[in-house]
């Protein structure tokens, strides 16, 4: 905190200090690309934390639903959704700076305006940056499965954090997971067939099929190849 004794010292003087996440965050080496697209793109696709709800209306420029990503990697797939369903507006938040370079730097590729991209803790962005009943559609794909035995309280899907992403939802607003881990898969069933005001969309009250809007990853396609399944998961918000 160098000169500033205390963490109110430091922001009243306008000076933003890092607080202990709940995550670890691998920053690891930016590509040239990355680095430049950053530069470049972050200015009109980049989204700031802030202690009060995104005028999402006026980022975007229109009214439209939005569909929120919690850590989309490399971002190729959210680019490619944000694409396909021009008609809705997207917002993704991932903590890897290079994934957030690549995405910036696809979005630009792909021509895609209905895009902006948060280098932030998700749950954060959540409780102060994001409105109540202002999503459309939540996605949680692959998140890491900590699948040790004594690390699964670390995972996101939680009781309090659906609840959080409940008040995110709009009424029948969607919350979508998707995970390659089925002890995981069965741990997000078991959390959110007993979380209030949701309900699961499956015909067997259990799984989906992979949605059309959902991209086929070249990592799942491989799996599929080797026999490893994928479960997905759609809840929407009844109350």
């Amino acid at each position: 905190m160098s000169k500033y004794k205390t963490q109110e010292e430091a922001e009243a003087a306008g000076v933003y200090v890092r607080k202990v996440q709940s995550f670890v965050k691998r920053e690891g080496r930016l590509t040239k690309g990355q680095e430049a697209a950053i530069n470049q793109y972050w200015p009109t696709m980049g989204l700031e934390y802030q202690k009060t709800p995104f005028d999402l209306e006026a980022e975007f420029g229109r009214k439209a639903p939005v569909v929120l990503e919690i850590g989309f990697g490399m971002g190729k797939s959210l680019v490619e959704m944000a694409k396909a369903e021009p008609e809705k507006d997207f917002i993704g938040i991932e903590v890897h700076t290079p994934g957030v370079g690549a995405c910036l730097m696809a979005a630009e590729e792909e021509d895609v305006k209905n895009l902006r991209v948060i280098e932030h803790d998700a749950v954060q962005i959540l409780n102060d940056s994001i409105a109540d009943a202002s999503l459309a559609r939540v996605q949680l794909y692959f998140p890491d499965p900590w699948h040790k035995k004594r690390h699964h309280k670390r995972r996101i899907v939680q009781p309090e954090f659906v609840q959080l992403l409940r008040n995110k939802l709009t009424i029948n607003g969607l919350f979508h997971m998707a995970t390659d881990w089925e002890n995981y898969a069965e741990h997000m069933l078991e959390v959110m067939q007993v979380a209030e005001g949701y309900i699961n969309t499956a015909e067997d009250n259990k799984f989906v099929p992979r949605p059309e809007f959902r991209p086929l990853t070249k990592f799942e396609q491989r799996g599929h190849r080797l026999g490893h399944g994928v479960w997905d998961l759609i809840y929407k918000r009844q109350s």
